[in-house]
């Protein structure tokens, strides 16, 4: 297939055809939801929670949460413990476990694992550690930026998980295909305000609308911390 990028070493591409595609072949898939599950996922990680992504966002979700005796991390704005906000998975601790609906960031992850090979999941908080832990694991590396659905459900590219991606793909060795090198110029261009940048995005926008500032402010932290979300027996863990 000329789009999988199979000549590169490196390579990026978007939503669910991207794991499918061009993840396919890859030695180590690493999943880039910015807004907010990878934050939420490395924040969890990185104080010794364990996060399972679930794709479904309904009464599965709770069900399946409560017959393996884990914490359900509600929709945002709704009364819970934990939810897809960064700011309420700061208060995880070492043992949780917390069952992480998404329609992008856990759907994707359910289909990279399906795919066998390495599985991370990177945001801006830890960009360096990703890039090393999966130079480390795999030459052939693919970034899938997750995207957000337009009210149709189809994929809606969002410019801060291209700008993730990039931030990950700058500190990859190895020959880095032209969709990639996009991601990084999408990095380039972010990272001397990345705060600004994420406030002034779509997605950020609808965020500080809602009232979730902290929530941007916390996914703006760049490499924070050294955890590393690998996936096993289908959870996130460090």
């Amino acid at each position: 297939m000329f789009y999988d990028q199979s000549t590169f070493d490196v390579r990026c591409e978007w939503g669910l055809g991207g794991v499918k595609y061009v993840g396919d072949a890859a030695d180590v898939r690493i999943i880039v939801d910015v807004l907010s599950f990878s934050t939420c996922v490395e924040v969890a990680i990185s104080r010794g929670a364990t996060v399972i992504p679930y794709r479904w966002k309904d009464e599965r979700a709770l069900s399946y949460a409560a017959e393996i005796g884990a914490e359900l991390a509600v929709p945002r704005g709704q009364t819970g413990r934990f939810s897809l906000s960064p700011r309420s998975i700061l208060e995880a601790v070492a043992g949780d476990t917390i069952v992480l609906p998404s329609p992008n960031g856990s759907e994707l992850t359910v289909e990279a694992a399906a795919l066998g090979g390495v599985v991370v999941c990177g945001c801006f908080r830890n960009c360096c550690a990703v890039a090393t832990y999966a130079a480390a694991r795999g030459r052939a590396v693919t970034v899938v930026a997750c995207g957000e659905r337009w009210p149709d459900g189809t994929l809606r590219p969002a410019v801060e998980d291209l700008a993730g991606a990039g931030a990950i793909i700058a500190n990859l060795p190895g020959t880095v295909s032209p969709e990639a090198r996009v991601a990084v110029a999408a990095w380039e261009t972010a990272r001397n305000d990345l705060n600004a940048f994420l406030r002034s995005c779509a997605s950020g926008r609808e965020l500080l609308a809602r009232g979730f500032d902290e929530d941007v402010e916390i996914a703006a932290q760049v490499d924070c911390g050294a955890g590393v979300p690998v996936l096993r027996g289908g959870a996130y863990v460090r």
